[in-house]
């Protein structure tokens, strides 16, 4: 006789420039104070961050690439597999995927929406970022084709493992199709 709330959740990826932060935080490693410790970058790569991205850092369309009713949902529904086709709305790098997530309130008097996309207010969850070894240069209109597999791990159950296959064949040059793993901690 009870409402769960929220009831609806969807998950988003979208396309960001990131190469400030990026070279900060990931290519910082490459030498650091005159030692290469470029095995480190490899490690930072594989854990995305989970951090607050500037409206102005999406580059592309946001597309949904898995939609969850929770009042039915189970544990196998995490692992998921999902197809996207991001179209940049203007020339820039692709230095990474932004995912975030929305939640709907859908079982009271006035349904809501809760986001927590880079367009919307702050919200303690923020976005996850993953990272591409190397960036891309996509002009407006061209698209980035990316798969994305999602698994709770098998050690440890709170972490999820997602590799991101992607590649872009565009004006710029081409990108053959490259995949990256990740551990969402």
């Amino acid at each position: 006789t009870g409402i769960m709330l929220p009831d609806k959740a969807v998950l988003y990826v979208c396309g960001i420039e990131d190469g400030s932060y990026k070279a900060d935080k990931i290519d910082f490693w490459d030498n650091v104070y005159g030692f290469n410790m470029k095995v480190i970058k490899d490690i930072a790569l594989s854990e995305p961050l989970v951090d607050m991205v500037d409206s102005k850092a999406v580059m592309s369309n946001i597309k949904p690439i898995l939609s969850l009713d929770i009042l039915t949902c189970t544990v196998d529904d995490l692992k998921f597999e999902a197809d996207v086709q991001l179209k940049a709305f203007r020339q820039d790098y692709c230095h990474a995927l932004c995912a975030f997530f929305e939640c709907g309130f859908t079982q009271i008097h006035k349904p809501i929406v809760f986001s927590t996309s880079p367009h919307a207010t702050y919200t303690h969850w923020k976005q996850t970022v993953f990272y591409f070894k190397e960036p891309m240069t996509v002009c407006n209109g061209e698209t980035i084709n990316a798969n994305i597999k999602c698994a709770p791990n098998t050690k440890n159950a709170r972490d999820l493992d997602i590799a991101i296959t992607y590649s872009f064949d565009g004006s710029s040059g081409k990108v053959p199709e490259k995949t990256q793993s990740y551990r969402l901690r």
